[in-house]
């Protein structure tokens, strides 16, 4: 069962150790824990839809509740304080085509809005419901889970865009296939939210970004279907799916998406290195993007990020263990840097690319650890999101904001972004603890994934200016610095003030145009990725 207020299953519980709660007293605060605000209270403020009946949809409150935020942290301000104001007049749920297609006719003749809902994990304000007198409809896709059909010989496969992650990786893998797009919310997002906000995976310097795997689909638009083929290759004109990529649900219902799909491999390995500082870190790992090896993922921690997740690891003596064997290889407690390195394939594959990629890493004093911290950080790679729940309840808030540069940009946009997030509740006399890693290497720049936590203000209203203080120094610092807005989470109602300094005037003017043409009545996800058409 799902939590109705926080990230997953009720059931999963994650613990925070001593030593990351000493870290926090020290570096912010005690926190206070808030009471929250009760599921009944919240059922009960949820207004009497305007939606006329229809067999497809549900006007339950409880369901109408579930489909009116995503996971943003203002999501979880509203839900925790009891301050959501704004719910879908309904919940749709069409198991076919031919369903999806109903709903937009019907949609059309009632002047209803429609948001699609794949598993309302964005963290962007993708979700949220507009204010306004016409009725929304949420339409959700969690029953379009099905593979619809597959081509060993070409490596292509077709499932509707409501497959959650794990439901695609299981049908694939009857096949010996995997898709091998891991989000950090892979448990609960799905196939289609991943193609209309152009997500990254863990893994994607081996298996690809979305962008890179979705070969084609079908996007049932207020003006008719888009139907974009799997060509391996086209010189005919702008490529359609490149509209489709990073829609964000303005354009209509993707139903159904092909993919390039790859064998299961062998061996799936993630070893962990050390170095003695910052810059001998990003030089080895710059060095490495640029040379031609195979590798899965490159995750670089800087010294603070390093010195939480050690405590946040907890088992205490092993971990000061580690620390007295680091230091003995000349790597301080408060200067180190971890690196984790995954290699897919073969055992003769692996060792190879292993081979090639430490004669790198060792040259800029990496020290190798072997896989005990890779097979740790595997295991639980999929449950960090469960830390909010946990936070949460001792009275802190935790969010993130991530970026790409070119590699001359990464050290100086890294530390202005922490300086910026550090200082951004001086007001306040409320501190942050923030840090950051690198979380996907290119040749020609790094993704930076910068995590930021501060204690919860009793307000409801104090709490959303802290945090909206904290948003907008960072994405100001990104844009000064020259960085994308968005590296993989989107841009929804969040980012979207900062699209136009990244696609210029006129790039704006071709995307409201173009949603003008394809959604002329402003049906689909009104005020999403760009505003004012």
């Amino acid at each position: 069962m799902q939590i109705w207020n926080g990230w997953g299953d009720e059931a999963v519980q994650m613990s925070l150790p001593p030593a990351a709660m000493r870290l926090l007293r020290d570096r912010i605060g005690v926190g206070t824990a808030q009471e929250d605000f009760p599921l009944e209270k919240m059922i009960a403020r949820v207004p009497v839809s305007s939606l006329p009946h229809h067999s497809l949809i549900t006007t339950d409150a409880k369901e109408r509740i579930v489909h009116a935020h995503g996971q943003s942290l203002p999501d979880w301000v509203a839900l925790r304080k009891g301050a959501l104001k704004h719910f879908p007049d309904g919940v749709a749920l069409p198991a076919t085509t031919e369903e999806v297609q109903a709903l937009l006719g019907f949609a059309r003749k009632h002047d209803v809005i429609i948001i699609p809902y794949g598993g309302g994990t964005s963290v962007v304000g993708h979700l949220d419901v507009p204010e306004g007198n016409r009725p929304v409809l949420s339409l959700s896709l969690e029953r379009l889970n099905r593979m619809i059909s597959i081509d060993p010989y070409s490596r292509l496969a077709t499932f509707e865009a409501g497959v959650r992650g794990p439901d695609l990786e299981a049908q694939l893998r009857t096949y010996g296939f995997t898709l091998g797009h891991y989000p950090q919310s892979f448990e609960y997002s799905t196939l289609g939210g991943w193609v209309v906000t152009r997500s990254s995976g863990q893994q994607s310097a081996y298996y690809g970004r979305i962008e890179n795997l979705f070969a084609g689909g079908e996007i049932h638009t207020p003006q008719g279907t888009i139907k974009c083929p799997p060509f391996p290759a086209s010189a005919a004109g702008p490529d359609l799916r490149q509209l489709v990529l990073g829609s964000e649900g303005r354009l209509g219902i993707l139903v159904n998406a092909i993919v390039k799909v790859s064998p299961i491999s062998r061996r799936d390995d993630v070893l962990a290195l050390f170095f003695p500082s910052w810059g001998d870190a990003v030089e080895a790992v710059r060095s490495l993007a640029m040379a031609d090896i195979r590798y899965s993922m490159i995750r670089l921690s800087n010294p603070t990020e390093t010195m939480t997740n050690l405590a946040l690891a907890g088992r205490e003596k092993v971990v000061n263990l580690l620390r007295k064997y680091l230091r003995f290889r000349n790597i301080s407690d408060d200067g180190g840097c971890m690196c984790l390195a995954g290699f897919i394939g073969s055992g003769k594959q692996i060792r190879a690319a292993r081979r090639l990629a430490f004669s790198i890493l060792k040259k800029n004093r990496g020290v190798s650890l072997g896989k005990p911290i890779g097979e740790a950080w595997k295991k639980n790679r999929f449950r960090a999101p469960y830390l909010r729940n946990t936070l949460w309840d001792m009275g802190y808030a935790i969010d993130t904001v991530e970026t790409a540069v070119t590699w001359d940009k990464v050290t100086a946009t890294m530390e202005a972004l922490e300086k910026a997030i550090a200082g951004g509740l001086d007001q306040w006399k409320e501190k942050v603890h923030v840090f950051s890693h690198l979380s996907h290497v290119y040749p020609t720049g790094s993704g930076i994934y910068t995590t930021f936590v501060f204690r919860i203000a009793e307000g409801v209203e104090e709490m959303l200016a802290r945090w909206k203080a904290l948003k907008a120094s960072a994405s100001l610092e990104i844009i000064r610095a020259g960085g994308t807005i968005s590296h993989q989470h989107g841009v929804g109602l969040d980012h979207r003030p900062y699209l136009e300094a990244e696609k210029g005037a006129v790039g704006m003017e071709i995307l409201k145009q173009l949603f003008v043409h394809m959604d002329p009545e402003r049906r689909m996800n009104p005020g999403k990725l760009v505003d004012g058409e």
